[in-house]
């Protein structure tokens, strides 16, 4: 039976209890291989929060669960149903009909990264602590300010803006400001 990867939508902070009820209802499915893998990426993070080091585990993709079933699920009423009642399960990837697999070299590459086998792509940072830049997207648009702090794995800057006549350190994505 060919398998390939579809990738579940759940509500948000929902992907750990949608992956323990799938895991746990497959066992009262007439086949029980049906279900094979159901995979919520997560990296661990070392980040500095409030001056403190801290190691924290963070979803790839918020929202969603990567799930091995065989090709079109939507033919098997059975498995069908165990997945679209699943509480906090909104749907599939795709059509609302039918699921679009994923690519098994986008998945491979995921699971290598989780694995730490393969690094995760790193943003290109033309920015240094100091320079100038203008906001461009986000609640602080068109605020100009400074670079504070350069967090290239998690592809952010903090960026000193004058709000109410006080210098505030704002945190955003690298791609939400320009170098003026």
């Amino acid at each position: 039976m060919p398998r390939r990867w579809y990738a579940l939508h759940t509500h948000s902070g929902q992907e750990g209890t949608v992956r323990n009820m799938l895991l746990s209802k497959r066992i009262n499915l007439e086949n029980k291989d049906l279900v094979s893998n159901v995979f919520v990426p997560i990296e661990i993070v070392k980040e500095t929060r409030g001056g403190e080091k801290k190691v924290s585990r963070h979803k790839f993709f918020p929202g969603y669960v990567l799930v091995q079933l065989p090709e079109h699920p939507e033919k098997n009423p059975e498995l069908w149903m165990l997945i679209k009642e699943t509480p906090g399960v909104t749907g599939f990837i795709g059509s609302r009909t039918v699921p679009v697999p994923l690519e098994d070299a986008e998945v491979e590459a995921i699971i290598e990264m989780v694995r730490g086998e393969r690094e995760r792509p790193k943003p290109k940072v033309d920015f240094e602590v100091g320079s100038r830049v203008r906001i461009t997207e986000g609640p602080f648009a068109n605020f100009l300010g400074k670079v504070d702090e350069i967090n290239v794995d998690r592809g952010t800057l903090k960026v000193l803006v004058e709000i109410f006549e006080r210098l505030t350190s704002v945190e955003v994505e690298i791609w939400q400001v320009e170098q003026i």
